[in-house]
């Protein structure tokens, strides 16, 4: 399951091609309408041209095969040249790939193409910095389910590329007792039977809850909103246990090296992608 690969040392990122597919097509039609009116109107149809995908920042680079698959979708006969790779750094005003084509076609693409760039690459970049700022911490950095819409697929292997962890993808992967389900039962639980497959967690707001929880050995407790002391106290009660604790809730850049230092396993942040700031990258004709 996904939810197991912040439990793995070997974290390779993928993205699923036929959700890909769905992304693009979607994107590209919500863009053109009809059809790019401008550049029929003012561009010989059997124009050539020659661009480049050029950085206006410096950033962790990710979705450049993404961006291939958007111009190859509106055109298989554009060639596609890329200069560098998922996961490198990449300074200001460094041509990423080269492109060369249809005039036509390249225009249509390049919009939606620098778009999921622009983005993926800012996630990565901000996954990268939070990733950084924890070393050499043992916590691992996840993301959320706090998503854009569609694009949970693309923003989740941001993640990926910049040294961070998946949580639960959907919400069929594994058994998450948050506060709602605990408000709506009343209070204390039983855990129910777990299908064999699934793995567990549940969500605490102190420490009382979480003494609660720890008596049913779940995978991993949620301690969420809880303050620092009280993570180290959770921490130390649970001892050499095997149960994962998860830290989650107001954790920023300023304050997340204190939440590390508690001994805690994950660290959740939602910031890594519901409220990321796309990179600088422009589309030039040479």
């Amino acid at each position: 399951m996904a939810y197991d690969k912040y439990f793995l040392t070997d974290n390779k990122p993928q993205i699923n091609q036929k959700d890909l597919m769905l992304v693009i097509k979607q994107a590209l039609a919500e863009d053109i309408g009809r059809g790019d009116i401008t550049t029929q109107l003012t561009i010989p149809k059997h124009k050539q041209i020659r661009v480049k995908i050029i950085s206006q920042e410096n950033f962790l680079l990710c979705g450049l095969s993404v961006a291939e698959k958007v111009f190859k979708t509106i055109d298989p006969g554009i060639r596609f040249e890329k200069k560098s790779k998922d996961g490198k750094s990449v300074r200001n005003r460094k041509t990423i790939a080269v492109i060369s084509g249809s005039a036509n076609s390249i225009l249509k693409a390049e919009r939606v193409a620098l778009n999921l760039l622009s983005l993926m690459s800012g996630i990565a970049t901000k996954t990268r910095k939070f990733v950084k700022r924890i070393r050499p911490f043992k916590t691992k950095i996840t993301d959320t389910r706090k998503t854009f819409p569609g694009l949970r697929g693309l923003q989740k292997y941001a993640v990926r590329i910049g040294g961070g962890y998946n949580h639960r993808i959907r919400l069929d992967e594994m058994l998450l007792i948050k506060d709602n389900h605990l408000k709506i039962l009343g209070g204390y639980f039983s855990l129910p039977c777990v299908p064999k497959g699934y793995k567990t967690e549940i969500e605490t707001q102190n420490l009382e809850e979480f003494k609660h929880a720890l008596r049913f050995n779940p995978d991993v407790i949620m301690l969420d909103n809880m303050k620092i002391k009280d993570i180290k106290a959770a921490v130390k009660i649970r001892g050499a246990g095997k149960v994962k604790l998860e830290a989650s809730g107001g954790i920023n850049l300023s304050n997340i090296k204190k939440y590390a230092a508690t001994g805690i396993d994950i660290i959740s942040v939602g910031e890594l992608t519901d409220s990321v700031k796309s990179v600088d990258i422009n589309l030039e004709v040479t």
